[in-house]
Protein backbone atom coordinates (compact mmCIF):
# COMPACT_ATOMS: atom_id res chain seq x y z
CA UNK A 1 0.00 0.00 0.00
CA UNK A 2 0.89 3.59 -0.60
CA UNK A 3 -0.21 5.85 2.25
CA UNK A 4 0.38 9.59 2.96
CA UNK A 5 -0.41 10.50 6.56
CA UNK A 6 -0.86 14.22 8.04
CA UNK A 7 -0.01 14.61 12.25
CA UNK A 8 2.09 11.65 11.64
CA UNK A 9 4.56 13.27 14.55
CA UNK A 10 1.93 13.51 17.24
CA UNK A 11 1.89 9.90 20.03
CA UNK A 12 -0.71 8.14 17.05
CA UNK A 13 0.43 9.25 13.92
CA UNK A 14 3.99 7.79 15.17
CA UNK A 15 2.59 4.54 16.27
CA UNK A 16 1.06 4.17 13.12
CA UNK A 17 3.39 5.13 10.75
CA UNK A 18 5.66 2.52 12.57
CA UNK A 19 3.04 -0.77 12.17
CA UNK A 20 2.69 1.03 8.40
CA UNK A 21 6.06 0.51 7.24
CA UNK A 22 6.56 -2.53 9.62
CA UNK A 23 4.38 -4.28 7.06
CA UNK A 24 6.31 -3.11 4.31
CA UNK A 25 3.89 -0.12 3.24
CA UNK A 26 5.51 2.82 1.59
CA UNK A 27 4.55 5.81 3.93
CA UNK A 28 4.79 9.60 2.98
CA UNK A 29 4.20 12.11 5.59
CA UNK A 30 3.35 15.68 5.04
CA UNK A 31 5.09 18.05 8.57
CA UNK A 32 5.57 21.14 8.92
CA UNK A 33 8.67 20.13 9.81
CA UNK A 34 10.28 17.34 7.30
CA UNK A 35 13.63 16.96 8.63
CA UNK A 36 12.29 16.42 12.19
CA UNK A 37 9.63 14.01 10.91
CA UNK A 38 12.34 11.60 8.97
CA UNK A 39 14.27 11.64 12.36
CA UNK A 40 11.57 10.25 14.36
CA UNK A 41 9.66 7.94 12.55
CA UNK A 42 12.54 6.63 10.35
CA UNK A 43 11.91 4.99 6.39
CA UNK A 44 9.64 7.33 5.16
CA UNK A 45 9.84 9.82 2.57
CA UNK A 46 8.53 13.65 4.31
CA UNK A 47 7.01 16.82 2.89
CA UNK A 48 6.67 20.30 4.51
CA UNK A 49 3.22 21.10 4.82
CA UNK A 50 1.17 23.47 7.18
CA UNK A 51 -2.48 22.68 6.93
CA UNK A 52 -3.11 26.10 8.15
CA UNK A 53 -1.40 27.94 5.16
CA UNK A 54 -2.76 26.70 2.15
CA UNK A 55 -3.69 23.34 -0.07
CA UNK A 56 -2.05 20.11 0.50
CA UNK A 57 1.08 19.09 -1.85
CA UNK A 58 -1.05 17.41 -4.82
CA UNK A 59 2.04 15.16 -5.41
CA UNK A 60 2.33 14.09 -2.20
CA UNK A 61 -1.31 12.74 -2.31
CA UNK A 62 -1.85 11.15 -6.16
CA UNK A 63 -2.03 7.53 -6.50
CA UNK A 64 -1.96 6.80 -3.24
CA UNK A 65 -4.30 3.88 -1.60
CA UNK A 66 -4.95 5.77 1.29
CA UNK A 67 -4.78 9.75 2.95
CA UNK A 68 -4.12 9.76 7.01
CA UNK A 69 -5.33 12.89 8.51
CA UNK A 70 -4.91 12.93 11.91
CA UNK A 71 -3.22 16.52 12.09
CA UNK A 72 -5.11 18.88 14.47
CA UNK A 73 -4.11 21.06 17.71
CA UNK A 74 -4.27 19.41 21.33
CA UNK A 75 -7.47 19.43 22.84
CA UNK A 76 -5.91 19.07 26.25
CA UNK A 77 -5.42 22.32 27.51
CA UNK A 78 -6.84 25.25 28.80
CA UNK A 79 -9.63 26.42 26.51
CA UNK A 80 -9.05 30.20 26.39
CA UNK A 81 -10.83 32.21 23.89
CA UNK A 82 -7.53 32.22 21.53
CA UNK A 83 -7.37 28.18 22.49
CA UNK A 84 -10.39 27.32 20.94
CA UNK A 85 -10.35 29.33 18.09
CA UNK A 86 -6.73 27.08 16.91
CA UNK A 87 -8.83 23.84 17.90
CA UNK A 88 -11.54 24.52 15.72
CA UNK A 89 -9.25 26.37 12.99
CA UNK A 90 -6.94 23.47 12.57
CA UNK A 91 -9.42 20.62 11.83
CA UNK A 92 -11.93 22.93 10.30
CA UNK A 93 -9.24 24.99 8.23
CA UNK A 94 -6.92 21.80 7.90
CA UNK A 95 -9.46 19.42 6.72
CA UNK A 96 -10.66 21.95 4.06
CA UNK A 97 -7.08 22.72 2.77
CA UNK A 98 -6.14 18.86 2.64
CA UNK A 99 -9.31 18.44 0.61
CA UNK A 100 -7.92 21.00 -1.55
CA UNK A 101 -5.17 19.59 -2.06
CA UNK A 102 -7.10 16.02 -2.66
CA UNK A 103 -8.77 17.69 -5.58
CA UNK A 104 -6.19 18.93 -7.35
CA UNK A 105 -4.37 15.88 -6.97
CA UNK A 106 -3.72 13.45 -10.54
CA UNK A 107 -4.49 10.80 -10.08
CA UNK A 108 -6.85 10.99 -6.90
CA UNK A 109 -5.86 8.69 -3.90
CA UNK A 110 -8.62 6.08 -3.62
CA UNK A 111 -9.18 6.98 0.10
CA UNK A 112 -9.48 9.53 3.35
CA UNK A 113 -9.48 8.00 6.40
CA UNK A 114 -9.93 10.95 9.00
CA UNK A 115 -9.80 11.37 12.75
CA UNK A 116 -12.40 12.41 14.64
CA UNK A 117 -13.58 12.13 17.58
CA UNK A 118 -16.76 10.88 20.49
CA UNK A 119 -16.71 14.06 21.38
CA UNK A 120 -19.05 14.50 18.66
CA UNK A 121 -21.84 13.29 20.57
CA UNK A 122 -22.10 15.55 23.55
CA UNK A 123 -22.68 14.93 27.11
CA UNK A 124 -25.48 12.48 26.66
CA UNK A 125 -25.50 10.48 30.24
CA UNK A 126 -25.60 7.04 30.03
CA UNK A 127 -27.66 6.70 26.71
CA UNK A 128 -25.56 4.01 24.18
CA UNK A 129 -23.78 6.26 21.37
CA UNK A 130 -23.71 4.36 17.98
CA UNK A 131 -22.50 5.81 14.86
CA UNK A 132 -26.36 7.23 13.60
CA UNK A 133 -26.77 9.68 17.08
CA UNK A 134 -26.48 12.99 15.68
CA UNK A 135 -24.01 16.03 16.77
CA UNK A 136 -24.05 17.45 20.54
CA UNK A 137 -23.97 21.27 20.97
CA UNK A 138 -21.08 21.93 23.30
CA UNK A 139 -17.86 22.81 22.43
CA UNK A 140 -16.07 19.89 21.28
CA UNK A 141 -18.89 18.33 19.29
CA UNK A 142 -19.26 21.12 17.52
CA UNK A 143 -15.64 21.11 16.76
CA UNK A 144 -16.05 17.29 15.86
CA UNK A 145 -19.25 18.58 13.18
CA UNK A 146 -17.06 21.07 11.19
CA UNK A 147 -14.38 18.57 11.43
CA UNK A 148 -16.38 15.95 9.54
CA UNK A 149 -18.16 17.89 7.32
CA UNK A 150 -14.84 19.13 5.54
CA UNK A 151 -13.54 15.41 5.48
CA UNK A 152 -16.87 14.54 4.10
CA UNK A 153 -16.38 16.70 0.86
CA UNK A 154 -13.87 14.42 -0.40
CA UNK A 155 -16.44 11.72 -0.85
CA UNK A 156 -17.65 14.36 -3.90
CA UNK A 157 -14.25 13.81 -5.83
CA UNK A 158 -15.19 10.44 -5.69
CA UNK A 159 -13.08 8.87 -2.59
CA UNK A 160 -14.27 6.78 0.04
CA UNK A 161 -14.07 8.32 3.28
CA UNK A 162 -14.01 6.99 6.90
CA UNK A 163 -14.25 8.93 9.43
CA UNK A 164 -12.83 7.78 13.02
CA UNK A 165 -14.88 9.04 16.32
CA UNK A 166 -11.37 7.72 18.92
CA UNK A 167 -12.66 7.61 22.64
CA UNK A 168 -10.15 8.09 25.95
CA UNK A 169 -7.42 5.91 24.62
CA UNK A 170 -5.28 3.99 26.98
CA UNK A 171 -1.30 4.20 26.16
CA UNK A 172 1.82 4.41 28.83
CA UNK A 173 2.99 7.49 27.69
CA UNK A 174 0.87 10.93 26.78
CA UNK A 175 -3.00 10.96 26.77
CA UNK A 176 -5.36 10.95 29.92
CA UNK A 177 -3.83 7.41 31.41
CA UNK A 178 -0.58 9.18 32.09
CA UNK A 179 -2.26 12.08 34.00
CA UNK A 180 -4.37 9.31 36.10
CA UNK A 181 -0.79 7.36 37.23
CA UNK A 182 0.97 9.34 39.51
CA UNK A 183 -2.19 10.00 41.99
CA UNK A 184 -2.80 6.18 41.71
CA UNK A 185 0.32 4.87 42.23
CA UNK A 186 0.33 6.87 45.95
CA UNK A 187 -2.54 5.24 46.50
CA UNK A 188 -4.68 8.84 46.13
CA UNK A 189 -6.77 7.82 42.99
CA UNK A 190 -10.40 7.82 42.65
CA UNK A 191 -13.63 8.37 40.81
CA UNK A 192 -13.78 11.88 39.46
CA UNK A 193 -17.22 14.34 39.76
CA UNK A 194 -19.21 11.09 41.32
CA UNK A 195 -17.52 8.46 38.92
CA UNK A 196 -20.32 7.79 37.10
CA UNK A 197 -20.15 9.21 33.57
CA UNK A 198 -19.01 6.85 31.12
CA UNK A 199 -15.44 6.58 29.50
CA UNK A 200 -15.54 5.30 25.96
CA UNK A 201 -11.91 3.92 26.61
CA UNK A 202 -9.78 1.65 24.03
CA UNK A 203 -6.68 0.22 24.02
CA UNK A 204 -3.87 2.32 21.91
CA UNK A 205 -3.11 -1.13 19.80
CA UNK A 206 -7.08 -1.24 18.69
CA UNK A 207 -6.76 2.13 17.57
CA UNK A 208 -3.55 1.53 15.53
CA UNK A 209 -6.13 -1.24 13.97
CA UNK A 210 -8.81 -0.17 13.76
CA UNK A 211 -7.41 2.50 11.49
CA UNK A 212 -5.31 0.11 9.48
CA UNK A 213 -8.79 -1.93 8.72
CA UNK A 214 -9.99 1.10 7.55
CA UNK A 215 -7.42 1.98 5.19
CA UNK A 216 -7.36 -1.78 4.02
CA UNK A 217 -10.67 -2.39 3.70
CA UNK A 218 -13.11 -0.81 0.61
CA UNK A 219 -16.26 -1.77 1.86
CA UNK A 220 -15.20 0.76 5.16
CA UNK A 221 -17.31 3.96 4.86
CA UNK A 222 -18.91 7.25 7.12
CA UNK A 223 -18.02 7.44 10.72
CA UNK A 224 -16.69 4.54 12.71
CA UNK A 225 -16.59 4.92 16.34
CA UNK A 226 -12.92 3.51 17.46
CA UNK A 227 -13.90 2.90 21.05
CA UNK A 228 -14.01 -0.61 23.07
CA UNK A 229 -16.55 -2.97 22.57
CA UNK A 230 -17.69 -1.87 26.35
CA UNK A 231 -17.51 1.75 27.91
CA UNK A 232 -17.34 1.58 31.57
CA UNK A 233 -17.97 4.84 34.06
CA UNK A 234 -15.16 6.62 35.62
CA UNK A 235 -15.69 4.28 38.58
CA UNK A 236 -15.19 1.61 36.92
CA UNK A 237 -11.95 2.18 35.56
CA UNK A 238 -11.13 3.97 38.78
CA UNK A 239 -11.14 0.59 40.36
CA UNK A 240 -9.77 -1.21 37.21
CA UNK A 241 -6.47 0.97 37.22
CA UNK A 242 -6.18 0.64 41.07
CA UNK A 243 -6.52 -3.32 40.19
CA UNK A 244 -3.87 -2.93 37.68
CA UNK A 245 -1.30 -0.79 40.09
CA UNK A 246 -2.47 -3.44 43.44
CA UNK A 247 -3.13 0.47 45.19
CA UNK A 248 -6.38 1.73 46.67
CA UNK A 249 -8.85 3.82 43.88
CA UNK A 250 -11.12 5.51 46.94
CA UNK A 251 -10.10 8.78 47.14
CA UNK A 252 -13.03 10.92 45.38
CA UNK A 253 -12.21 13.75 43.43
CA UNK A 254 -14.67 16.49 43.21
CA UNK A 255 -16.25 18.10 40.03
CA UNK A 256 -15.14 21.40 41.27
CA UNK A 257 -11.67 20.78 41.79
CA UNK A 258 -11.24 19.52 38.33
CA UNK A 259 -12.88 22.56 36.55
CA UNK A 260 -10.48 24.39 38.98
CA UNK A 261 -7.81 22.79 37.27
CA UNK A 262 -8.70 22.65 33.74
CA UNK A 263 -11.77 25.21 33.22
CA UNK A 264 -14.28 24.33 30.27
CA UNK A 265 -11.73 21.63 29.40
CA UNK A 266 -13.12 19.66 32.45
CA UNK A 267 -16.35 18.75 30.28
CA UNK A 268 -14.02 16.08 28.75
CA UNK A 269 -13.68 14.62 31.88
CA UNK A 270 -16.75 15.03 34.00
CA UNK A 271 -19.35 14.69 30.66
CA UNK A 272 -18.06 11.56 28.77
CA UNK A 273 -19.67 9.66 26.28
CA UNK A 274 -21.47 6.18 26.14
CA UNK A 275 -20.21 5.47 22.98
CA UNK A 276 -20.30 2.08 21.21
CA UNK A 277 -18.44 0.62 18.15
CA UNK A 278 -21.31 -0.87 16.28
CA UNK A 279 -19.81 -0.44 13.22
CA UNK A 280 -16.69 -1.79 13.68
CA UNK A 281 -17.94 -4.69 15.10
CA UNK A 282 -20.94 -5.54 12.33
CA UNK A 283 -17.94 -5.17 10.00
CA UNK A 284 -15.22 -7.78 11.25
CA UNK A 285 -12.89 -6.07 13.53
CA UNK A 286 -11.62 -8.13 16.43
CA UNK A 287 -10.62 -6.21 19.49
CA UNK A 288 -7.33 -7.36 20.74
CA UNK A 289 -8.03 -6.09 23.75
CA UNK A 290 -11.78 -6.16 24.68
CA UNK A 291 -11.43 -6.26 28.23
CA UNK A 292 -10.76 -3.49 30.53
CA UNK A 293 -8.41 -5.07 33.05
CA UNK A 294 -6.77 -6.82 30.60
CA UNK A 295 -5.82 -3.96 28.55
CA UNK A 296 -4.85 -2.05 31.72
CA UNK A 297 -2.24 -4.75 32.00
CA UNK A 298 -0.95 -4.66 28.89
CA UNK A 299 -0.69 -1.04 28.38
CA UNK A 300 1.32 -1.34 32.13
CA UNK A 301 2.99 -4.08 31.45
Amino acid sequence: MRVTVTGATGRLGGRLVHALTGRGDEVTVLSRDPERAKARLGDVEAQAWDPGSGPAPAAALAGRDAVVHLAGEDLAQRWSDDAKRRILESRELGTRNLVEGLRAADPRPAALVSASAVGWYGARGDERLDEDVPAGDDFPARVCEAWEREAALAGELGLRVVRLRTGVVLEAEGGALEKMLPPFKLGLGGPVAGGRQYVPWIHVDDVVGIYERAIDDPSWSGPVNATAPEPVTNRELSKALGRALRRPAIAPVPGFAVKLLYGEMATLVIAGQRAVPRRALEWGYEFRHPELDEALRSVLR
